[in-house]
């Protein structure tokens, strides 16, 4: 394998814009977020930033991530430099007209009629996950979340999604989409290594973790399915490449297609879910109620679709998790026409950076915004939100095409895990926060776990 070229284009290569944002994220160890949320409290809303050959603008309002996502979308196409050796040419890479068609074979696998079929799916990957907690509680060794979580949800996906039991090691993989998204990492050793300093991990390491995670595809397609299922993901992604009215869907894309659902809508559902987690440890009233919850609505039978309508409070707390700590961060675009957002010039090549977590910890539109509250996404309270104030999933017709799907996995999870363990935080309080491409707990989330009686 070569260390050299498209594998080792990384975030962390001088011409990506996550090595040119971490000098404004390390002012604040704790939460680099509070950096940026300071700059635009003082600085307004729009900053334009020179940052070494590369000029990107901040944006924290809603009225104008509005008019990057909708009004204006086909002036800003999106920015996925450095991310291009993990998803190849699927269509999270991709604008416009070629998105649209690479994306609508797919759609019919997310349409919110699919979850009840994939329920079942989901709670047998839980229950997996369910067995190997039961012996973590026997052991009472103390485990990473964030890998537990991540396991699990890449489990969902392919059982549901793919009609496959998972034919790779989900913790290998795991360690390897770690190898490549810590961005501050790449950064210290590309710094070390122009201070002249041996660095024994390198660009090796990100190749040896891009090089491994392309097997990951061929190794789905090529597993036996688990139910022949008809009306699956991968069923329609393997017809669209045999559509001859479909040429830009050959294989490459198909295996790139898989590439982004097992890693962009797993790590994202993952990190949902480890957050959540973190926060109930913390506030044992809020497991006790979830647990309460997951009685009235199915008891002692397996939750449907239907019960999943039902669990509001289990869902408000998934919300809220995503609310305080989104997944993504800062939404990226790069302008390609001459424009004005709020009084600032925007030039073609521009970064805008759409800093979501500085919306949603915004006392503007939220009360008490750092304060922990599924209560605001009980009924009657969700409609008094400012529209484009909450972007878990992106916003306008580029919004991520499972971010229903991931709310359903992550409610069934957090009930049925919670009926049968006490998750126990077992790090720093409160836990850090580090701002790679998505917002990861600084050092992991370490947990014991206890069976209830």
């Amino acid at each position: 394998m070569t260390t050299t070229g498209t594998q080792t284009q990384g975030l962390g290569e001088e011409n990506s814009i996550w090595f040119k944002l971490t000098p404004l994220l390390r002012g604040d160890p704790e939460n680099p977020m509070r950096i940026l949320m300071q700059m635009a409290e003082r600085y307004g809303p729009v900053i334009p930033v020179n940052l070494a050959n590369q000029r990107i603008v901040l944006i924290s309002e809603p009225e104008y991530f509005k008019h990057v996502l909708v009004t204006k979308v086909d002036n800003y196409i999106k920015y996925f430099d450095g991310l291009k050796p993990i998803f190849g040419k699927s269509m999270i890479t991709h604008d416009g007209a070629l998105w649209q068609k690479i994306r609508m074979p797919q759609q019919p696998a997310f349409h919110p009629d699919m979850f009840a079929e994939y329920i079942p799916y989901f709670i047998k990957a839980i229950h997996t996950k369910m067995d190997l907690w039961a012996k973590l509680a026997k052991t009472g060794e103390k485990f990473e979340m964030v890998e537990q979580t991540w396991t699990l949800a890449a489990d969902m996906i392919c059982k549901a999604l793919f009609d496959r039991e998972m034919p790779f090691n989900p913790h290998v993989v795991f360690k390897y989409v770690k190898t490549y998204t810590d961005v501050m990492e790449h950064r210290d050793l590309r710094l070390r290594k122009q201070a002249g300093e041996v660095v024994e991990i390198t660009e090796e390491d990100t190749a040896k973790a891009v090089g491994a995670w392309w097997a990951v595809p061929p190794a789905v397609i090529g597993a036996d399915p688990h139910e022949d299922r008809e009306r699956t993901l991968l069923k329609l992604i393997q017809a669209a490449t045999d559509d001859p009215n479909l040429p830009e869907f050959d294989t490459q894309q198909a295996i790139d297609e898989i590439k982004q659902y097992l890693w962009a809508g797993t790590e994202t559902t993952a990190l949902t879910l480890a957050w959540a987690l973190y926060e109930v440890s913390r506030n044992p009233q809020l497991a006790e109620r979830i647990r309460r919850e997951g009685e009235e609505v199915y008891g002692d039978r397996e939750p449907t679709a239907a019960d999943y309508s039902a669990l509001a409070y289990t869902r408000a707390i998934i919300q809220e998790t995503m609310r305080i700590y989104p997944p993504i961060w800062g939404l990226i675009r790069v302008a390609t026409e001459p424009d004005t957002i709020g009084g600032k010039e925007i030039k073609p090549g521009d970064r805008v950076v759409l800093f979501s977590y500085g919306a949603h910890h915004n006392p503007k539109f939220w009360e008490e915004p750092e304060e922990f509250r599924p209560e605001r996404w009980m009924a009657g309270n969700a409609k008094k939100q400012v529209k484009y104030s909450y972007l878990p999933f992106g916003g306008g017709k580029r919004s991520c095409i499972g971010g229903a799907m991931s709310q359903v996995e992550n409610t069934l999870a957090l009930s049925l895990l919670l009926r049968r363990f006490r998750p126990e935080y077992a790090g720093p309080n409160p836990a850090g926060i580090n701002a790679t491409v998505t917002l990861t707990p600084k050092g992991g989330l370490p947990f014991i776990i206890r069976e209830l009686s």
